[in-house]
């Protein structure tokens, strides 16, 4: 039987530490390190040597995320400042400043002419690359922020926590939408589903949870694991939820939650997974070294033939949760604006109703 993960490779990142890397979803072909020696370095991944090695932070690099057609890169830093590089030129575009201290999280916008940025200071920023300025700051976190997601649409950004809370914001309103407050360690890692109004997270206190987002509602919980959740990412078929723990990767669907697979990796820090051509590719950093892992998914449950969905006695669903909350059901599944939450293994994803619209005019008006 072929072997279902393996390390496809493993280099010298840094001179120094590295304290964060991301991949760029668009290819899964490129990867961005930042790094202790105060650098922000671009990899294609399967080679040995960067591409570029981009300088001009003063201290250490805590955050990086490509834009969503991988020709920008920004990057946080320890004193709070942010750097925006334009990959094609190899040049620093835009340098910001405004959060008081640590810059722990940057995400782009799906449209790119925003970003968001959350910090050690616990406040959340909107950026417009254009004005070249912060164009909105969300108080409301209690202590640092540690992960960023904006919706696909763009019309709301979820920020996770060292807290244990995440929280819902409204770009158009610019106000709260909801707290989700179940987690009882930091908020890891944050995931929207590619079709349904659905998110799901990942935390230190080593579960991962489902919400409705229509309705704010808490739909089951996996876990507790026996280490962290690291990294997640639904599978673009929507069918499941692969999610990177600290000893190994566990595939997830919900409602009811089942554990299809568990795959031992080896890998050491989880930073980031995608999925591309049914390989499912991740990538981690130890000191200064980064290793690059891929599982082919068609050898894992719920996709390999023959794969034994595993038992778990550790998850609950939202009524074994919530006392005296009751949740009104079709069937076994929760009823959405998008439809069942749950989908069958033979659907054609051409025929599920993408709630999520193109709504790049939102942002441009604030």
């Amino acid at each position: 039987m072929a072997k279902r993960g393996y390390k496809l490779q493993e280099f010298v990142a840094h001179a120094s530490s590295v304290n964060c890397l991301s991949i760029g979803k668009k290819s899964c072909r490129l990867l961005v390190t930042g790094g202790e020696d105060h650098r922000v370095n671009l990899w294609a991944i399967g080679k040995p040597n960067s591409l570029l090695s981009l300088s001009g932070h003063t201290s250490p690099v805590e955050c990086v995320a490509f834009d969503s057609a991988e020709v920008l890169v920004v990057a946080g830093a320890s004193t709070g400042a942010i750097k925006l590089w334009d990959l094609e030129e190899a040049k620093i575009v835009r340098t910001l400043t405004g959060h008081r201290i640590n810059c722990t999280a940057v995400e782009f916008h799906p449209f790119g002419e925003f970003f968001a940025s959350g910090s050690l200071d616990a406040n959340l920023k909107i950026w417009d690359i254009r004005k070249k300025g912060c164009i909105h700051t969300y108080k409301g976190h209690t202590r640092g922020i540690s992960t960023i997601r904006f919706t696909p649409d763009g019309r709301w950004v979820v920020s996770g926590g060292l807290d244990n809370v995440v929280k819902v914001w409204d770009l158009t309103a610019g106000k709260l939408l909801h707290d989700f407050t179940f987690h009882e360690g930091r908020i890891t890692c944050i995931d929207f589903h590619p079709l349904e109004f659905l998110l799901a997270t990942g935390s230190a206190d080593r579960t991962v949870k489902f919400w409705d987002l229509e309705t704010f509602e808490l739909i089951g919980s996996a876990g507790p694991e026996a280490t962290g959740v690291r990294s997640m990412i639904f599978h673009p078929d929507g069918r499941t939820l692969f999610c990177g723990l600290e000893d190994g990767l566990k595939v997830f669907s919900w409602e009811p939650i089942i554990c299809h697979d568990a795959v031992d990796m080896g890998w050491s820090t989880l930073a980031d997974l995608c999925i591309h051509d049914g390989k499912l590719l991740g990538c981690s950093h130890h000191r200064n070294s980064v290793g690059v892992w891929v599982a082919d998914t068609s050898f894992i449950g719920p996709y390999g033939v023959g794969v034994v969905p595993r038992s778990h006695s550790h998850m609950e669903q939202k009524f074994d949760l919530q006392e005296n909350h009751s949740v009104q059901k079709s069937g076994s599944s929760i009823k959405s604006n998008a439809g069942v939450l749950s989908m069958p293994q033979d659907y054609d994803s051409k025929e599920i109703k993408n709630i999520y619209v193109d709504c790049k005019s939102i942002l441009q008006k604030l």
